[in-house]
């Protein structure tokens, strides 16, 4: 499962790099939630508390992002 968490992330960000997904795009931010959601899931149970956090607040990140975009808005953008 920590496999599948991390291609899944990992997918999104070279989908990026490639130019094949945008930070906004609905794929971009699933598959951002869903593998960090597993890895956090994953960490708390090895009781990997650094990577707890790391990952948690990405998936809190992403369903924020996801949460805007559902709602037709952009989410802030990095200045």
């Amino acid at each position: 499962m920590q496999i599948v968490g991390a291609l899944l992330i990992l997918a999104a960000f070279a989908g990026t790099q490639f130019g094949k997904l945008g930070q906004s795009s609905l794929s971009y931010l699933w598959l951002n939630l869903i593998g960090s959601l597993i890895l956090a899931v994953l960490a708390f149970y090895e009781e990997q508390w650094g990577f707890v956090l790391l990952e948690t607040v990405w998936a809190l990140v992403s369903a924020w992002s996801l949460t805007q975009v559902l709602r037709g808005r952009q989410p802030s953008a990095a200045h």
